[in-house]
């Protein structure tokens, strides 16, 4: 399957926050949004982690 889970991580306070799917195949790089953090109480940038 080239799905494959991934975890993001919020670039502040560094709490793993959210769970996404991406193919690896088709995108190499690292994820990075903007989404709602619930510790910070505001919307920060999350990163793909390992």
């Amino acid at each position: 399957m080239a799905r494959e889970m991934i975890t993001l991580q919020c670039t502040e306070c560094k709490r793993r926050n959210y769970t996404s799917t991406k193919n690896k195949k088709t995108v190499t790089e690292r994820i990075e949004l903007r989404k709602y953090c619930p510790h910070c109480r505001k919307h920060q940038v999350h990163r793909e982690i390992k």
